[in-house]
């Protein structure tokens, strides 16, 4: 039957279309699973500045360049250890004196200007803290001189953005960030341009103990990121994505599996039973049907848990008395009132064997289309917990995305990546299970096929 059924189903091209993108969600939920372990993605989704800070904030995504003329910069980011790049020299000047210099040299190609511009500093030393000077060099071989400090405490951070005595000293509107001065071509003009060509970074280092050590680190911070763009904790939107597929999938495959079944089962059980079963069964479901679902959902997240397993459990719960309870036990009193029913009961057959083994099955090929076509809506129900700020406060999800970007006025500043991706992933989804489900409805009802 179903080896016949398939055959049937690839007849329909939005059936093939249907399991294209199930079988590539699946995908990569699988991949997600495997690459990114449960753990490591709660860990970097929760992480801070150990792990996001050399991310630029709210960029966009890389592949933004293959569509625009004005190509805008990726992140560049450099440390004293790596070898491409750095120059170091290390000499000792007297018996209580030794200098480390370090020159960062690197390519600069794009037509808008970085976000940031941080050099870190990490020392380890006795007593005296070592003194750092930053020489910045642009392309044309003008230099300016950035800053003159020393390395308290074991680490110092420079940010170009935040030190105003160096937009005063490239003379430049009191509006104006300091890094578009470093990279413009004429930083007085109107609207100044970057300009192109090879920038370096002078680290001239002094210290004061043979035993001092003095580690060092330059980012310019792009403003596209990745293969999904960030937010506005720095955090790749990839993550989220990624994950977010395993996390739908699971939780509507579930909740539609939980509801379809024990729905067929509890109707069976009526049916058969009959009598006060059958009412008090048909009198929960009246009293459910009109109970409103998402409301109660929203007093669960605010007062109890906002726990994504314990929505489902409570969605499930809410669910099972639903109007599927009607159809099914429409179609079930057609099939009690069959001969072979009457034969099972006439050798013996026990009551939960007539269940299992007459009933539930005869009614099986009819609830697989619903079953496929309920998945999305729980899907779509998560994520709307989700923007509703009822997510799970801990799994990264397409709807804690989506809440993200609305809290954060993404709209407003133009940042449409950020909603737009978890929405087109939701979309496709929804897309796939409808198309597919459609056409088993199809192929499992025969009134269906000349429409």
């Amino acid at each position: 039957m179903l080896r016949g059924a398939f055959k049937e189903l690839v007849r329909y091209p939005s059936a093939l279309a249907g399991l294209v993108v199930i079988i590539f969600l699946v995908a990569v939920s699988i991949y997600t699973v495997v690459t990114i372990p449960y753990e490591e993605a709660i860990r970097l989704w929760r992480g801070g500045e150990e792990i996001w800070g050399d991310v630029p904030k709210l960029a966009a995504p890389a592949w933004f360049n293959n569509f625009t003329a004005k190509k805008r910069p990726l992140t560049i980011k450099m440390t004293s250890d790596d070898e491409a790049g750095v120059e170091r020299k290390q000499a000792q000047v007297s018996d209580a004196l030794w200098t480390d210099d370090v020159v960062y040299s690197f390519d600069y190609p794009y037509d808008d200007f970085p976000q940031e511009i941080a050099i870190t500093l990490l020392a380890e030393v006795r007593e005296k803290a070592p003194y750092v000077s930053v020489v910045w060099v642009k392309p044309d071989g003008t230099e300016v001189r950035l800053a003159d400090m020393a390395v308290e405490g074991g680490k110092r951070v420079y940010r170009v953005s935040q030190d105003e005595k160096l937009g005063r000293k490239l003379k430049l509107p009191e509006n104006v960030n300091p890094v578009v001065g470093l990279f413009a071509e004429d930083p007085a003009a109107a609207e100044p341009v970057p300009m192109k060509g090879t920038y370096q970074v002078r680290l001239e280092g002094t210290l004061f103990e043979p035993e001092d050590t003095l580690q060092s680190k330059l980012v310019v911070y792009g403003t596209v990121y990745g293969w999904a763009g960030t937010d506005h904790l720095r955090r790749d939107l990839g993550i989220a994505l990624l994950w977010g597929t395993p996390v739908a999938l699971s939780f509507g495959l579930l909740a539609a599996m939980g509801t379809t079944v024990l729905t067929m089962l509890i109707a069976a059980i009526g049916v058969w039973y009959g009598g006060w079963v059958d009412a008090l069964i048909q009198r929960i479901t009246e009293v459910n049907l009109v109970l409103p679902v998402l409301p109660i959902l929203i007093m669960i997240g605010v007062f109890y848990t906002r726990s994504l397993w314990a929505m489902l459990g409570v969605i499930i719960l809410l669910s099972i008395f639903g109007a599927g309870i009607k159809t099914n036990r429409a179609i079930f009193l057609q099939v009690k009132a069959q001969p072979y029913i009457e034969a099972a009961k006439a050798y013996g057959a026990s009551d939960w064997r007539i269940i299992f083994f007459y009933m539930v099955p005869r009614i099986i090929p009819t609830i697989i289309p619903s079953l496929v076509t309920l998945i999305p809506s729980f899907v779509f129900l998560e994520a709307s917990l989700a923007v509703l700020g009822l997510g799970d406060p801990v799994l990264p999800t397409w709807g804690k995305v989506i809440d993200d970007a609305r809290a954060n006025g993404a709209l407003y500043q133009g940042l449409y990546y950020w909603v737009l991706e978890p929405s087109f992933l939701l979309m496709i989804t929804g897309i796939g299970f409808a198309m597919l489900g459609f056409s088993l409805d199809r192929v499992f009802n025969p009134r269906l096929r000349e429409l």
